[in-house]
């Protein structure tokens, strides 16, 4: 179902700020190859969907960019707590060497346990919000989720002072940004290189 009839004018009564993306998973794929270059195998961790999404086309480009390099991809699904401790319970068996976490809501609300679980099985793994690397995760290549309920606001303002909703543009998150968590890597004995270091946002230690 099409909800806008573009991003400039959705010529409707929907307006704000969507989160739908160029699939990211193929930089973020590049940044965990270089935290570990001897990387053959990686998870991508998705939720079960009866239709297509955002995140299915992410695995879809990750696994092009993937065979490229010759990097096996590994698709799991969870939706629940159990179903993430099984999702990393079977990488540990796998011997995957890293973990890329799609950018679906469930994995927002689900942080703490995933950093947990990825540091419980020293498994590097890069996320899809800054917010993420800033919770304990590795590492996260996107944006910031604070940024766009920021966008919201300002733009639920815009509409209590009398501007149309199919009048505004459906915006997009106005910052990409990679966020590296130089404590986690400690944990994980991993160095990150200066390659890294240079083109991070944020870096913390």
């Amino acid at each position: 179902m099409t909800l806008v009839r573009g991003l400039i004018r959705p010529d409707g009564n929907i307006a704000g700020v969507s989160q739908v993306l160029p699939p990211l998973a193929p930089e973020r794929l590049k940044i965990i190859r270089e935290l570990t270059p001897d990387v053959v195998m990686i998870g991508f961790l998705d939720t079960p969907h009866e239709r297509p999404s955002h995140a299915q086309s992410e695995l879809s480009s990750v696994s092009a960019a993937a065979q490229a390099l010759g990097i096996q991809i590994e698709p799991l699904e969870a939706q629940t707590n159990g179903e993430l401790n099984d999702a990393f319970a079977a990488l540990a068996r796998q011997r995957a060497n890293a973990l890329i976490i799609s950018p679906d809501p469930f994995f927002i609300s689900m942080r703490p346990q995933l950093t947990a679980l990825a540091k419980h099985y020293a498994i590097p793994t890069v996320y899809p919000f800054s917010e993420d690397a800033e919770a304990g995760g590795l590492v996260s290549y996107g944006n910031s989720n604070f940024d766009i309920f920021r966008q919201m606001g300002l733009y639920a303002a815009r509409i209590l002072k009398g501007e149309k909703p199919s009048d505004l543009p459906i915006e997009q998150p106005a910052r990409i940004a990679l966020t590296i968590n130089l404590k986690t890597a400690g944990a994980l004995g991993l160095t990150v290189p200066q390659s890294l270091l240079s083109r991070a946002g944020k870096v913390i230690e």
